[in-house]
């Protein structure tokens, strides 16, 4: 199983989810990120990502191997989308099994904070206004 990947088209969570389980695993955490339809108090008709598709897995990849270095986990995946996405659509899952929910609490909000940070996926969004931007992710400690 690939533990992270890019997907240009809308994925199923459910096969996700079977394929972290474990024997060892009495926990599981997931995390989903959707579209919404605002930010910074202006109204978003939707957004488009972007990525270098090979580089975005290579580190996503990293990431969730560092995952398991840094916390007792059983299994992670993450799959982030790129392309048109409207307010509503899930851009962006993490999940994660481990033998204790406090791992696998952790390991998910780990692993969400480094792919934002990291994973080299870039934010077109749409406003009601008729404008849009690149968003630029924030860095730690940034509101």
């Amino acid at each position: 199983m690939t533990r992270f990947a890019i997907a240009d088209a809308p994925f199923e969570i459910a096969p996700l989810r079977a394929r972290l389980l474990r024997a060892e695993a009495g926990a599981y955490a997931s995390f989903e990120g959707w579209v919404r339809d605002h930010n910074d108090g202006r109204a978003a008709l939707g957004l488009r990502y972007e990525a270098y598709v090979a580089l975005a897995e290579a580190e996503g990849a990293r990431i969730v191997d560092e995952a398991f270095e840094r916390f007792a986990i059983a299994d992670a995946a993450c799959v982030h989308r790129v392309g048109e996405l409207a307010v509503g659509d899930l851009a962006v899952w993490v999940g994660v099994s481990a033998a204790h929910r406090d791992a696998a609490f952790a390991a998910c909000r780990w692993i969400i904070d480094e792919t934002k940070a990291r994973v080299p996926i870039w934010k077109h969004e749409r406003y009601a206004e008729g404008d849009a931007a690149w968003l630029h992710p924030r860095q730690p400690g940034e509101e």
